[in-house]
């Protein structure tokens, strides 16, 4: 919640400062309008919820809820420090992790692919001809990024040998960072995050001046509020696994500070550092249309993700043997 509140407002406050505007000041104007994002939580809870005549009132109503648990199961599957953390003095502490499997990397890639059937649940649960619009255009940036964002994982995993997310970060402090490794797959990675949160150049569902608000027309209220941080929270799991993969995880010197939290700290900072350039392509990208968006993905991303596996390959069979 934290890293949302965050974002948000920096995202209005940066475009605001590029584009030469005030931003957000109307609400804490000493603090920077920092408290705005609050504001606005606020006016979503007490706002009321309408509920459409033709929409299906079951779907409409529980499968916001449904989509945003699907975003955020991913969390689960990423750990933010290794194993065991051992402090200067000799003492060694348990790492910070949810559910370990081994294979944690691709459950959550395959989680990320679940929250997209939600979104097309929502905007068909509207039963409204506009809402369809902006579900069709969601539905077809799926298909230009989702084959680009897996087979660009699939590179750098195999570099590393591995889906272990332990074993991936010990890879990256032995040898070299995934993005010194495999740029190919890092950009590749790299922009079909940017398509699947919808961040600009890629923000086509929600153009609001032809489809109004894509698959979230017809919600308002706490709802609304709900829907209107899931691309966001999917931009925090994808730099969380951006992170994991290409940018050393949770390595960095100690901070004495923080103890036994250090890996996490570092873990958090590039999460942030990572979205934070994200949502900077709002203030200085146009918006691409579908059919721009989609030849691009099956053209100049597909054959960037193809030598981005080419490279993968070279490096495991000659240079570079995994864990």
């Amino acid at each position: 919640m934290i890293a949302l509140i965050f974002i948000i407002w920096f995202e209005r406050k940066l475009t605001a400062k590029v584009q030469w505007r005030i931003g957000p000041l109307e609400v804490s104007r000493p603090i920077g309008g920092f408290l705005q994002p609050f504001a606005d939580l606020f006016r979503y809870m007490f706002q009321e919820f309408v509920v459409p005549l033709q929409a299906d009132k079951n779907y409409f109503i529980h499968g916001p809820a449904i989509v945003f648990i699907l975003s955020t199961l991913p969390i689960f599957f990423i750990p933010i420090g290794p194993k065991q953390f051992t402090l200067p003095n000799g003492t060694t502490i348990e790492g910070i992790y949810g559910i370990y499997t081994g294979y944690d990397v691709l459950i959550a890639i395959a989680l990320i692919t679940l929250f997209n059937i939600g979104i097309i649940l929502i905007g068909w649960a509207s039963n409204d001809r506009f809402t369809y619009i902006g579900t069709v255009r969601e539905a077809l940036l799926y298909t230009g990024y989702e084959a680009i964002l897996i087979l660009s994982v699939v590179a750098i995993l195999l570099i590393y040998g591995t889906a272990d997310p332990f074993k991936i970060v010990n890879w990256q402090v032995t040898h070299l960072p995934g993005i010194i490794a495999n740029p190919l797959a890092f950009l590749a990675f790299l922009i079909a995050t940017l398509m699947a949160t919808s961040r600009f150049p890629f923000e086509i569902p929600e153009a609001d001046t032809e489809i109004v608000l894509g698959p979230y027309t017809e919600y308002s209220g706490i709802v609304y509020g709900l829907v209107m941080t899931m691309s966001y929270e999917k931009l925090y799991v994808l730099s969380l696994l951006m992170v994991l993969l290409f940018l050393d995880g949770w390595a960095g010197p100690y901070i004495p500070y923080f103890g036994a939290l250090s890996p996490a700290i570092w873990f958090g900072i590039k999460t942030y550092i990572v979205m934070m350039i994200m949502v900077f392509t709002r203030s200085v990208y146009g918006r691409y249309r579908p059919d721009q968006a989609l030849k691009m993905s099956w053209s100049s991303l597909l054959g960037l993700v193809i030598a981005a596996l080419v490279l993968s390959l070279i490096i495991n069979l000659l240079v570079i043997k995994p864990l």
